[in-house]
């Protein structure tokens, strides 16, 4: 299971008895030594066909630290890094990834399906910001309900905070956040709770401060461009290497971090006219990997372009991704609730488009966007529900705001309530993003701490460019001063707080009723259907065990509707309540839902 070239297994990795095999492909350098910092030597390493240098090296064990000088001039640190403890300008580390003790043996996967994921942020979940005192808020989300937790990135990025998307180590864990051992430790606690956990990879775009990856080979191509700069080469000469380089990062989290899915950042930034797409290839790899190993491993895509060839099988033409998000939905749900209509929202026009994502997918299935002035998106119907992920909020959809606000701080709590309903309660893949199910409302601002003095500068320029209403009154974030990242701490003292605590309890109440009812659960598109009277949604969940009627009321205003006249329904959230006759009308108070199930199962 290897590509066409780009077969040696990259960076430095432990052997016995103090040695280490140091592997690199520099392409461009005719000659490779490795300047080993403890003790102070220079060591040559061996060139191979293709590009590639190594050697296996004696008095390295786990702990040194080291760095490779090409053709005697440039000293730099290993592109495929395992730990950069002096942070990406500093040298490389051996560290033995092997030397972490499993205790999850008997952990099974769960289907994607089957998950509600909760995505964290490292560095600001808790106060110390580290795996290790992430762990000791897992119990808490497996009361909660969620069975899977989603990692932002964690590859070696400038400082000490970041969102993780300027990491330039991609196989390096961050080292303010505990390195690679503390991560094989949260994954493993997670494991021990059946928590299963998706790590946020970044394979669009490298960082801009520390990267070397462009001095030691063709990893980047100016054919291209992304909004960070010169795109990935996946599809130019070199490209067969590039392409390893970026399989053995995605076999290292399955493998040695027992990761058990992988979610794509920004799918639709990865140039690649290849025949078969580096996209396509890695997800063919990881199912194969899966079957030689017995485990389940998953692949979901960040993408914007609507595309249902993402999660399409490979043999059709597609990527074959498992899921991908559904910016759609959350547009559509936020429109729904704040009516906000600037920006990319102008595109959207609440219940009707929201019962539409719900029904179809996408919305926009080759319609013309306003805010794109171009057509965009194809047909969704046929993709299962399975195969979107959605969400009232996430860290891009906070976070990209002027002021990083949370969707608490703009709406009330009844419409928190019902914003939990509309995503727990559809056929897609429910994601909440940390702090969600209590009403958190610290702000999740951009932030950096990058060294540069001139890259800052031009990052505060962008941002008061992109917010000048703000700029102008010193009211934006500066993303790179250390309070922007303090706010966007948790405070989980809003927890305990009554109105805070009646908000988690129903979170609670919908995902162990989702869970419980096989309607709620697994469902084909024919049997998810949902549509909009007015500012009512109606959802109906058929299975053979008893169907499901959800009704939502998206409106400040009392409704009433009707359930299908096919059964004694019963209000699955008062069980107490006595069955509805099929030709009563249900009362919705304003921003209220009401979920019933058929008194009889059989059809």
């Amino acid at each position: 299971m290897t590509w066409s070239s780009g077969t040696h297994s990259l960076g430095a990795e432990p052997v016995d008895d103090g040695r280490t095999r140091f592997t690199l492909w520099a392409p461009t350098s005719e000659r490779v030594t490795l300047h080993r910092l403890e003790p102070d030597s220079l060591l040559e390493l061996e060139p191979f066909d293709g590009g590639y240098h190594g050697a296996t090296i004696t008095g390295c064990p786990a702990g040194t630290r080291y760095r490779y000088v090409l053709d005697g001039e440039r000293e730099l640190a290993d592109p495929a890094s395992r730990s950069q403890p002096e942070g990406v300008h500093g040298p490389s580390q051996v560290i033995d990834l092997a030397a972490h003790q499993w205790f999850d043996d008997t952990y099974l996967a769960r289907p994607l399906w089957d998950h509600v994921i909760y995505e964290v942020h490292v560095g600001t979940f808790t106060r110390e910001g580290t795996f290790d005192t992430a762990i000791d808020e897992l119990d808490d989300l497996v009361d909660l309900g969620v069975s899977a937790i989603e990692v932002m990135p964690v590859a070696q990025f400038p400082g000490r905070r970041n969102w993780g998307y300027d990491g330039v180590f991609p196989f390096a864990v961050q080292d303010s956040y505990g390195g690679a051992s503390a991560l094989q430790r949260f994954v493993d606690a997670c494991h021990q709770r059946t928590l299963a956990v998706v790590l946020d990879v970044v394979y669009n775009h490298l960082g801009p401060e520390g990267n070397v990856l462009g001095v030691y080979g063709p990893y980047f191509s100016e054919r291209y461009r992304t909004p960070w700069g010169p795109a990935l080469n996946f599809d130019g000469p070199g490209s067969d290497d590039v392409r390893a380089y970026f399989w053995q990062n995605a076999l290292q989290w399955f493998v040695d971090f027992h990761v058990d899915a992988l979610r794509l950042d920004a799918v639709h930034e990865i140039v690649d006219e290849s025949a078969t797409s580096f996209m396509a290839e890695l997800s063919r790899q990881t199912k194969e990997l899966g079957r030689e190993r017995g485990r389940r491993y998953d692949l979901i895509a960040e993408s914007a372009a609507n595309d249902p060839r993402v999660v399409s099988d490979v043999a059709v033409g597609g990527l074959g991704i498992d899921a991908q998000w559904n910016d759609d939905f959350h547009h559509a749900l936020h429109v729904s609730l704040t009516h906000e209509r600037s920006g990319y929202y102008v595109d959207y026009q609440g219940a009707s488009d929201l019962a539409r994502a719900m029904d179809e997918g996408f919305i926009y299935q080759g319609e013309y966007s306003h805010f794109r002035k171009h057509r965009y998106g194809a047909a969704s119907l046929a993709l299962a529900p399975e195969r979107f992920v959605v969400f009232a909020q996430n860290h891009d959809q906070i976070g990209n705001r002027a002021r990083g606000d949370r969707l608490a701080t703009m709406i009330t709590p009844e419409q928190a309530r019902l914003a939990a309903a509309l995503v727990l309660l559809t056929p897609a893949i429910p994601l909440l993003f940390m702090g969600e199910e209590y009403g958190e409302t610290a702000p999740f601002p951009y932030f950096v701490d990058h060294g540069d003095p001139e890259l800052i500068a031009t990052l505060r320029l962008d941002r008061a460019r992109e917010f000048p209403e703000l700029a102008d009154i010193g009211q934006l974030f500066d993303p790179a001063e250390e309070t922007t990242f303090e706010v966007a701490r948790l405070d989980r003292s809003l927890r305990d707080r009554s109105e805070r605590a009646t908000l988690r309890a129903l979170y609670q109440e919908l995902i162990a009723l989702r869970r419980a009812t096989p309607a709620l659960r697994r469902s084909a598109r024919h049997c998810a259907r949902a549509w909009a009277d007015g500012d009512v949604i109606t959802l109906t969940r058929s299975h053979v065990e008893g169907d499901v009627v959800v009704l939502f009321n998206l409106s400040a205003s009392d409704v009433t509707s009707r359930l299908p006249a096919r059964f004694l329904w019963q209000n699955l959230l008062e069980l107490a309540a006595p069955p509805s006759d099929p030709s009563a009308s249900v009362a919705l108070s304003p921003w209220g839902f009401s979920v019933h199930g058929a008194v009889f199962g059989a059809r």
